[in-house]
């Protein structure tokens, strides 16, 4: 069963809450000395743009 609008608001909201976290934490990492952080961030980035 396919998920409501409700449940994709929300999921979306909770996306982008967790993005600018993490754009917080990238901007004080510029050497990547965490990669781990800045590839969450790319994962988060793209599945935010294929929801739309």
């Amino acid at each position: 069963m396919g998920k409501s609008k409700k449940d994709l608001g929300r999921q979306n909201q909770s996306i982008r809450k967790r993005v600018e976290e993490l754009e917080e934490k990238v901007k004080m990492d510029p050497v990547k000395k965490n990669p781990a952080i800045h590839a969450e961030l790319e994962q988060l980035k793209k599945k935010l743009r294929e929801l739309g």
